[in-house]
């Protein structure tokens, strides 16, 4: 019995660790070798065109904001998904690295990713807030009576990169 239970402890214990090892740390884009990286000056721009439009406003999905270096660094309603000094360990460098189809940001168009058929949803989606049907969201970038629907563009290897390099120089 006492047997079982340790090895059930360390079961837990290890999907606690590995929940971040999804992904393969060695395929992350390497840190932008730029120096004094702010958020800013250099990655608030490119979280305004690729993510802000969901994760930004008064209803930001899974509670995470990133239009500003405070509301990154807060997290999400599940946590924090920045590690200050050390990106390869940031949920936020899994996500925008677009290296796990389940974790993907901006989920990938068509399946993976967040809800059904991804961004945007598939043909047999039944609406919501990014499916065609449900329209954007009021309230946020790119909300009201717009009609833009195009997903946002993921970051490039060089934008992961600057982002990384961001968070390895203490997310400032």
């Amino acid at each position: 019995m006492k047997n079982a239970f340790c090895l059930i402890l360390s079961l837990v214990a290890g999907m606690a660790v590995s929940a971040h090892a999804r992904i393969d740390v060695s395929k992350l884009p390497a840190p932008s070798k730029q120096k004094d990286v702010t958020f800013a000056k250099d990655i608030k721009p490119l979280f305004d065109v690729s993510c802000v439009k969901c994760h930004g406003g008064d209803r930001p999905k899974a509670g995470l904001r990133l239009d500003t270096v405070e509301n990154a660094l807060k997290g999400s309603k599940e946590g924090p998904v920045v590690v200050k000094g050390d990106s390869a360990k940031s949920l936020l460098v899994e996500a925008i690295s677009q290296l796990d189809p389940e974790t993907s940001m901006p989920p990938k168009r068509g399946g993976g990713g967040r809800g059904p058929g991804g961004f945007g949803g598939g043909p047999n989606a039944k609406g919501g807030t990014n499916s065609p049907a449900g329209g954007p969201r009021p309230g946020g970038p790119g909300g009201g009576g717009g009609g833009n629907l195009q997903p946002p563009k993921p970051l490039t290897t060089e934008q992961v990169g600057l982002v990384r390099a961001w968070i390895d120089q203490g997310a400032k």
